[in-house]
């Protein structure tokens, strides 16, 4: 039997793993910074192409109303710095993306691991998203995760935590 390599997702309860990553300005962001606050964690596999763009201009399109229920939103892919700049200009996002090009966060969120696409197995982002509570309390997992209507789901968790 083959070994399974399926990715350890946190779970609902636990502390959420910590991290020390690089945003688009190469500022290190780190877990222990939003204390206080709820925290959006979505990963994903990669800047400018269409399921990632999507997902990102919809979290930016519920930016305002996630921030006032409390949260706040990071993006986490392996791509660098420099090309979070560019996604983040072109698409004005307000928030800050992470750059995890040594994959040492998305193991630790056990967001990494096998895919597949087109009968072709790689390693890659298994897009998911993690909610944190002011705490640093894993409140909500999803994976992996559908674009479409994600955002708002998001939101309705986050404004269901802030209550």
């Amino acid at each position: 039997m083959p070994e399974d390599t399926t990715p350890a997702l946190p779970k609902v309860g636990s502390p959420a793993p910590d991290f020390g990553l690089p945003d688009e300005s190469s500022k290190v962001v780190r877990l222990a910074d939003h204390q206080g606050r709820s925290l959006v964690l979505y990963f994903y596999p990669k800047d400018f192409t269409s399921g990632c763009t999507k997902e990102s201009c919809d979290f930016r399109d519920n930016y305002a109303r996630i921030q006032k229920a409390g949260a706040t939103i990071l993006g986490v892919s392996p791509d660098t710095p420099e090309s979070h700049t560019k996604f983040i200009a072109e698409h004005s996002l307000p928030f800050s993306l992470l750059a995890d090009t040594a994959q040492v966060m998305l193991n630790a969120y056990g967001v990494w691991g096998t895919k597949s696409m087109y009968g072709r197995e790689y390693e890659g982002v298994i897009r998911t998203t993690v909610l944190i509570d002011s705490s640093g309390t894993v409140r909500r997992v999803w994976s992996p995760v559908k674009v479409d209507g994600h955002a708002k789901e998001v939101l309705a968790a986050v404004e269901a935590l802030a209550k």
